[in-house]
């Protein structure tokens, strides 16, 4: 199998100290609808924008299983992990009305199999399929969108 690069843009974090960053895992969950590749985005809960779903390191999981389990709880998400890192995108995470917390995010791929209506956050997100390139015009992080307007299933299954 080979596996095709996509070449990674820089993170823009703008930082005094840049051991301020904190890792988050997301999950790019992708299907194939009438023969059209498709992703998931969802809203975010503080200020409604399109993102993937992400989430904090737990202990004793691996980055993969951190993914999953926030496709699950974020999106209601059901599938598997189907590849290692696409990429990472940096964000600030806006912890209180006046502070944010510089975040990159590690990308892994994942195939949806079946999505559920009853999901731990089902009442406090949206969440809408659409083509790649779609979303990437609706994320607002610039590295999110290059992943998602390269991203190609078939380097992934």
């Amino acid at each position: 199998m080979s596996v095709q690069k996509v070449n990674q843009l820089p993170l823009s974090i703008d930082l005094s100290d840049k051991r301020d960053v904190r890792t988050q895992f997301g999950a790019l969950c992708y299907r194939t609808h009438k023969n059209k590749v498709e992703v998931l985005l969802i809203s975010s809960r503080g200020t409604g924008r399109w993102v993937i779903p992400k989430g904090w390191p737990m202990e004793g999981k691996t980055p993969e299983d951190c993914a999953k389990i926030e496709a699950w709880e974020e999106a209601g998400a059901k599938g598997k992990i189907t590849g290692g890192c696409i990429g990472l995108y940096s964000y600030a995470k806006g912890m209180s009305s006046s502070d944010s917390l510089p975040c990159a995010v590690m990308v892994y791929p994942f195939k949806v199999k079946d999505m559920a209506n009853d999901y731990p956050e089902a009442d406090e997100r949206d969440r809408k399929w659409m083509s790649s390139k779609k979303a990437a015009k609706k994320v607002d992080e610039p590295e999110l969108a290059h992943i998602l307007a390269h991203f190609d299933p078939a380097n992934h299954t």
